[in-house]
């Protein structure tokens, strides 16, 4: 008993840097190029303080550009394909950070080659002519495709009912992969950017009832947790047991007040167990850090909360084995 003692004392006496990092499964991640946002460097208020009023004498495009990095701390992105990939790596190393990370199967591929043990390969679905049911199989069994998604299709105005969606929707719940469906938040505005289609009534998560009830056996869960319309998402975490959320983009990019009342409302409806992490880090690595202290920081949180919203909810919803979970532990150390 005393050399337990002894041994704990010398743990919390250790310096932080030096101590087991606790696994964190990011569940939603892009393994994007460098210019995916526009540009690079390209700058991000992290949290974005306000949402300013388009003054329409000029274009959408000038004001939401010059809107973005007007802080005092913005991220910022860096400047090629390379380092994007390793800056990313570099934070989920000191983090331990085990990412699902989608984007299109080759860029999905360098990343996992270059730290397979800290990626879940997942495929970005936009429902585009060459993204066929036959393709997404094969990828699926090369083992190159463990989550299906990020499903973006409401950039288009494709709700999630939509008929061309439903072969894959049957064809996740056959095979049982997990998919990650964007019901939420986009840029501020995103009509008048690049996506004339994107309608703000396809933020509810009730659009998505209709698939669940065809499809129970559905491992979904909403990217972005249907931000923000949290009535709408409390009556399916309710009437779906099944259904589970991610807080992606939401947790680094949101007014803090605003995330963290619509994450205790979740919370407090009782639906802890259906939380998880997500950055939606894009194109920058730091929002990762910037989501994890924000989910770390929250007053309202447990300590078992936050864990089981950092990693536990996720383990469990993805089905990892004990050795799987071993080995997560393991790499913190």
């Amino acid at each position: 008993m005393r050399l337990l003692l002894l041994l704990l004392l010398a743990a919390l006496a250790a310096p932080a840097e030096a101590r087991p990092r606790p696994p964190i499964i990011d569940m939603h991640m892009h393994a994007m190029a460098a210019d995916g946002q526009g540009p690079p460097p390209a700058r991000l208020c992290s949290p974005r303080p306000t949402f300013d009023a388009w003054d329409q004498r000029r274009p959408y495009l000038d004001q939401f550009v010059a809107m973005l990095g007007r802080c005092r701390n913005p991220l910022v992105s860096p400047m090629t394909d390379d380092a994007l990939m390793r800056r990313s790596i570099e934070i989920m190393d000191r983090l331990n950070v085990i990412g699902v990370v989608s984007g299109t199967p080759e860029r999905v591929d360098a990343w996992r080659q270059s730290r397979p043990e800290r990626f879940i390969p997942a495929l970005h679905f936009a429902l585009q002519p060459d993204e066929t049911i036959e393709r997404v199989r094969q990828l699926h069994a090369e083992g190159r495709m463990q989550v299906f998604g990020e499903v973006v299709t409401q950039y288009r105005g494709i709700a999630p009912d939509d008929p061309r969606l439903e072969p894959f929707w049957a064809m996740a719940e056959e095979l049982d992969i997990p998919v990650n469906l964007h019901i939420g938040t986009g840029p501020p505005g995103v009509i008048y950017l690049d996506s004339p289609d994107y309608r703000a009534r396809l933020h509810s998560a009730l659009t998505v009832e209709p698939v669940l009830v065809r499809h129970p056996r559905l491992r979904l869960y909403i990217a972005h947790a249907g931000y923000p319309m949290i009535d709408d998402l409390l009556a399916m975490l309710y009437a779906h047991p099944q259904l589970h959320v991610d807080v992606g983009v939401i947790v680094f990019t949101q007014p803090r007040p605003a995330f963290y009342r619509y994450l205790q409302r979740i919370v407090e409806a009782g639906f802890e167990s259906r939380i998880m992490f997500g950055s939606d880090q894009m194109v920058w690595p730091e929002a990762i850090e910037r989501g994890v202290r924000t989910i770390e920081d929250a007053p309202f949180l447990t300590r078992r909360q936050k864990r089981a919203i950092l990693y536990d909810n996720a383990a469990r919803f993805l089905r990892l084995t004990p050795e799987q979970i071993a080995a997560h532990h393991a790499l913190g150390r």
